[in-house]
């Protein structure tokens, strides 16, 4: 972000910004869509009025919305293969045998035989 233009700082601010107060306002169970157009809009006009004089302002906060984002992307990521695999009860280390699995029992690999 540190060679790009303030100009640019200040519209992918606005995105995150917007991007938070929509998460945020919809857990809290008060979003509504003309203050959330009202606060884009006064978000993207203060910002790119001065673009210039915060633009360092602009690029920490980029950097931190978007470590902050991808942290809980991942975070959210991990728990939902987490749940699919506890659905699915699927055994990843093999650890015991199942009836109820998925894998492929290797011990009765003859029946299968040699595909070349």
């Amino acid at each position: 972000m540190q060679t790009s233009s303030p100009r640019f700082k200040s519209l992918a601010v606005t995105a995150g910004f917007s991007f938070w107060f929509f998460i945020l306002t919809s857990a809290a169970g008060v979003f509504s869509l003309e203050i959330f157009v009202i606060f884009v809009v006064a978000l993207f006009s203060i910002t790119q009025l001065f673009a210039k004089k915060i633009s360092k302002g602009l690029d920490i906060f980029a950097k931190f919305n978007t470590k902050f984002f991808l942290a809980t992307l991942f975070i959210f990521v991990i728990a939902i293969y987490g749940i699919a695999i506890k659905l699915l009860r699927i055994d990843i280390l093999r650890l015991k045998k199942q009836d109820d699995t998925y894998w492929l029992e290797i011990e009765n690999s003859d029946k299968l035989g040699k595909q070349y």
